[in-house]
């Protein structure tokens, strides 16, 4: 594998597909993004309007040339394969690449299914094997970034000795206690590494001269024959809490400073937040870089439908129709259709996936979103069929509640896919 400069254009392309296979893990229960997770698992759930949180790695990977891709998949997996089908066939990139799925599955040799980040790339190193790639880049199926994972191929190539590379970011150290902490010497190897810290005195030591600390972003390349290596004891079956402490004794082990917008999509309130981020004037994740295009599936829909609407600081997704409605700081998905009077403030409207009919039949509430709502600080979920005169506005300000229309997650308001809230409720 040759690299030039930094730029991404400069990378030899023919010897990168050969050396180079992306491992995507698709994610386990994804309990902190329950109810949005209930059905499906966290990569498939809707992010922007018209993606799945899966698009993001995967893009990123096509977009650095690496384009020989697994997908590992097990908990909730219908909805994120049939996503993965539709958007990435054979037809709709070069013959020569590929992004497929390798489900989890029970086999002479292992009946048990995928235990951990680890264990699941353990119980598909046949197929790496017959990949025969000299590297492997290991992804998370949920996180938001856009980096070129060329220059991170790059670095880890550097130095002939480094065996393991893993991508860092800082973090402030509020959020220390959800990641992985390391601490590298001058020449950037990795020394130490806490898992999910307990305490601030445990990572004292790793602070950076700025304040922050390096979290690890669960992003690794691995010299094919040390993964092998690392994966031989079937006792270690996850890579932050297990593999990478063994490893940073044993092997050399080296951090790669990102210093980009990352985003761990791990609670309500987290994917909330990164929804709405995307409404800021310049976006922290941007998805209006031509160079780096984010891909999903492409669907044969009209154009969205103003009439007479408000629309201020919101992403409005394709074949949405806003009918007299105001629409603030808000992502809207595909088809979604909203009705005169409606307000909707901070929310992320998920869409659609068929229209059904907008006039009530027999009293039913169709799909969409009625006239005369106000919804603020909300996610409501896909296909859901909102009454006439709705108020989601948590009044009480709960932090936890439920009933059978609403959930609400860290102050929250959710309302679970397909659901329908009558006429007139409110919370």
């Amino acid at each position: 594998m040759r690299f030039k400069e930094d730029s991404i254009d400069s990378v030899d392309f023919i010897l990168r597909k050969d050396e180079v296979l992306t491992v995507i893990l698709g994610g386990g229960k994804g309990t902190r993004l329950l109810p949005l997770t209930e059905k499906r698992s966290k990569p498939a759930v809707s992010f922007g309007g018209k993606y799945r949180l899966i698009d993001i790695p995967i893009s990123n990977s096509l977009n650095s040339g690496f384009e020989k891709i697994f997908v590992l998949t097990q908990f909730n997996s219908y909805s994120l394969n049939r996503h993965i089908h539709r958007t990435y066939s054979s037809n709709s990139i070069n013959q020569k690449s590929f992004v497929e799925i390798i489900a989890a599955e029970q086999t002479v040799s292992s009946v048990n299914w995928f235990e951990g980040t680890a264990d699941a790339v353990r119980k598909v190193l046949p197929y790496i094997r017959e990949q025969k790639p000299k590297y492997v880049l290991i992804l998370s199926g949920d996180q938001l970034y856009n980096m070129d994972l060329a220059n991170f191929m790059q670095t880890h190539l550097s130095d002939p000795d480094t065996e393991i590379s893993v991508a860092s970011n800082g973090v402030s150290e509020e959020q220390i206690y959800g990641l992985g902490i390391v601490k590298t010497t001058e020449d950037g190897f990795i020394r130490e590494f806490i898992e999910k810290p307990q305490d601030i005195h445990q990572v004292e030591s790793c602070k950076q001269p700025n304040g922050s600390y390096l979290a690890n972003m669960g992003i690794y390349i691995f010299n094919t024959k040390t993964l092998i290596e690392v994966l031989e004891d079937p006792g270690m079956t996850d890579f932050g809490k297990e593999i990478l402490p063994k490893a940073i004794r044993e092997k050399k082990v080296k951090s790669y400073v990102y210093e980009g917008y990352w985003e761990d999509i791990g609670t309500i309130r987290a994917f909330y937040e990164a929804n709405l981020m995307l409404t800021d004037d310049v976006p922290k994740f941007n998805l209006y870089l031509e160079k780096t295009p984010f891909y999903t599936r492409p669907r044969s829909l009209p154009p969205t439908k103003i009439n007479q609407a408000v629309v201020n600081k919101a992403l409005i997704s394709e074949g949405t129709i806003l009918n007299r409605c105001e629409v603030h700081r808000s992502v809207i998905g595909v088809r979604q259709y909203i009705d005169q009077g409606t307000k909707i403030y901070d929310s992320v409207i998920m869409g659609l996936d068929n229209y059904g009919s907008f006039d009530r039949v027999h009293g039913k509430i169709p799909n969409g979103i009625g006239p005369d709502c106000e919804i603020r600080n909300a996610i409501v979920d896909k296909d859901c069929a909102i009454g006439t005169g709705v108020k989601l506005l948590n009044l009480h300000s709960y932090t936890e509640y439920e009933d059978e229309f609403v959930k609400i997650r860290d102050g929250i308001i959710v309302v679970p896919r397909h659901t329908t809230v009558p006429d007139g409720y409110s919370i």
